[in-house]
């Protein structure tokens, strides 16, 4: 029997005059694909984020609905839906840039390992899920998501939110809390371990003792994570605006060695606590830009990640002197290969990240005829912008790091910072991090 099963059916009903949610919050295209499910007489629910954002009095960064209509019934009743997915069966209904995700009330899991039915299927192997389309109620689909304050069912039919697992509680309470039995939701997707961590930080919320403690101990679950999964998951951990206590709670519950393990073990050995001052400005210029609606692109933050798995394969007194060009690029490839390993990342950041790397040992020069002729390479702005992290760091000369940063502001050769732009509405466009403006390569 899962883990689920015997958890409470009642729930808890929250009245409109109960709850701060109001229609006038949610997306037109949101409450269009509502009410049309609705009037057709399926069951018609916003979910997760977007109710736990809007009982915050936060803004939805977008808005899912969940039904008991399938994925086929929905696409019958929208001509711009598209079903996707493989291991999870959505329905995705466009409206120009907006998507509005409706998922299908899914079942809880079965005592067999392996189910196949008619409505779809779910595959469980050695605990994890890697297929999931059976579909059943509203309850049963509350009690399998990960955490209470995502089982939040805003029902359009009579604008109650319904609260099967506590989570209005645990809003109120400032606590992130799984439902059912931590050890197995995490085995069953060891990517949890890394979202308790993200919502936690994101929320400023308090992870619950009984979530947190099987962490240390199973994090090694996420070896079997697809590289590029982890890849989208650190962009959601360390790039929404709350780098730094995300940072230090991955390595708090033993998860960030399983990201970056060789820079994790660079930090470890870090006994002057340099690199790790040059992670914490590299994240802080990050959630700057990020919180001021500034662009920002993994690259230059990857770059900074990985700096440190670089730097431990050199010789100690290369940590501030010249880098031997031959030792650097050895030691360049094999950090990154290695990373690759655990965290795939996407050529068109890797190509910018080794510029920004090959460009380190060209800064070891006060000459301004060479330093006029560095202006010119296209990377230059984000290099330059590193080199600062790295002198601000103690990890390079800080006179040198001072020279350049003279040279730079006094030369009339200089590239001037790029200027950053916004999209329109205000949202973010990707573009590179960094403690200057220039960073937007």
């Amino acid at each position: 029997m899962s883990d689920l099963q015997h958890l409470s059916n009642a729930p808890t009903i929250v009245p409109r005059d109960e709850h701060v949610i109001s229609r006038s919050q949610i997306s037109e295209r949101a409450l269009t694909v509502l009410y049309r499910l609705k009037n057709a007489g399926y069951g018609a629910y916003l979910v997760g984020g977007g109710v736990r954002d809007l009982s915050l009095g936060r803004e939805p960064k977008d808005f899912d609905v969940a039904t008991d209509a399938t994925p086929e019934q929905v696409k019958a009743l929208f001509r711009n839906c598209r079903l996707i997915g493989r291991r999870f069966r959505l329905a995705h209904v466009h409206w120009g840039p907006e998507i509005i995700e409706v998922a299908t009330f899914r079942a809880l899991h079965p005592p067999e390992p392996e189910v196949a039915e008619e409505s779809g299927e779910r595959v469980v192997e050695d605990g994890m899920i890697v297929r999931d389309n059976v579909y059943g109620n509203i309850e049963e689909d509350a009690l399998r998501r990960d955490f209470t304050i995502n089982a939040l069912y805003y029902n359009i039919a009579d604008f109650t939110v319904v609260d099967y697992a506590g989570g209005m509680a645990d809003l109120k309470a400032g606590r992130l809390q799984l439902i059912g039995d931590p050890a197995v939701r995490y085995r069953e997707d060891p990517v949890r371990m890394l979202r308790a961590v993200r919502f936690a930080a994101k929320l400023g919320f308090v992870i619950d003792q009984a979530t947190a403690d099987p962490i240390p101990r199973m994090a090694d679950l996420l070896d079997d994570i697809p590289p590029a999964r982890l890849f989208d998951e650190v962009l959601k951990l360390l790039m929404a605006g709350q780098g730094v206590e995300t940072f230090e709670s991955l390595r708090q519950h033993g998860l960030f060695r399983y990201l970056f393990p060789a820079t994790d073990t660079a930090l470890d050995d870090d006994g002057h606590g340099e690199l790790i001052t040059f992670l914490a400005r590299a994240l802080e210029s990050t959630d700057k830009r990020v919180n001021e609606g500034r662009p920002v692109t993994p690259a230059f933050l990857f770059a900074a990640l990985i700096w440190p798995a670089i730097l431990a394969q050199l010789p100690g007194a290369q940590l501030r002197s010249e880098i031997n060009r031959e030792l650097f690029e050895q030691a360049v490839t094999e950090a990154l290969e290695r990373q690759l390993r655990q965290v795939a990342i996407p050529k068109r950041f890797a190509l910018p990240m080794r510029e920004i790397w090959a460009l380190q040992p060209r800064f070891d020069t006060r000459s301004a005829a060479k330093a006029r002729r560095l202006f010119g390479h296209p990377r230059f702005r984000a290099a330059y912008d590193f080199l600062l992290l790295r002198g601000e760091a103690g990890i390079v000369d800080r006179e040198l790091a001072a020279w350049w940063k003279h040279f730079t502001t006094t030369s009339e050769d200089a590239p001037p910072p790029t200027p950053t732009r916004r999209r329109r509405g205000g949202r973010r466009r990707q573009g590179a991090p960094g403690p200057a403006d220039s960073n937007n390569h």
